[in-house]
């Protein structure tokens, strides 16, 4: 029998859906290897380290790439204005427990979603090629390691979405 979250602030489609993804296509393999993935996008690092390594090696566009790093920082920032406004707690199903820990209880909206979705945006452009199935692939990830419920993930996303347009 399966218990509902505790303190959950998930609607019926959120928690179906965390289940969908906690459960579909896991083995420890995966498991290790999304974690990975996932780790790598923390406060966004991997968008910024794109970015600033972009700055280093190519000094035509120096500024274009450090402009590239501010937003993408800028909508790490803002996205923990909004996190620490809605405090909304990450899922808790003893049943399907997250498989990684996270700096804070926070869930909404998904950092790294945000950051993802932001740098998907500003920094195809400088790289040539479009970021956005390895951002979408990083918002996937926080799903299957349970650490948001998809309604987190995709507010997440169209946050750094608008962050990354506006600053287009």
């Amino acid at each position: 029998m399966s218990r509902s979250p505790r303190r959950s602030t998930a609607s019926v489609s959120d928690q179906r859906l965390y289940v969908l993804f906690r459960t579909l296509g896991h083995t420890p393999e995966a498991e290790r290897a999304v974690k990975a993935f996932s780790k790598l996008g923390e406060h966004g690092l991997l968008w910024q380290g794109i970015a600033l390594a972009g700055a280093a090696l190519d000094e035509d566009r120096r500024r274009e790439w450090l402009r590239a790093w501010a937003v993408i920082a800028g909508s790490f920032v803002a996205n923990q204005a909004v996190k620490f406004s809605f405090r909304r707690p990450r899922p808790d199903i003893p049943e399907l427990p997250r498989l990684m820990g996270t700096m804070s209880n926070r869930s909404y909206p998904s950092a790294h979603a945000t950051t993802a979705a932001c740098s998907a945006r500003v920094l195809s452009p400088l790289v040539g090629v479009p970021l956005y199935p390895l951002a979408v692939a990083m918002a996937l990830s926080r799903l299957y390691l349970g650490v948001h419920w998809p309604s987190d993930v995709v507010a997440g996303y169209a946050l750094g979405a608008a962050i990354g347009e506006l600053a287009s």
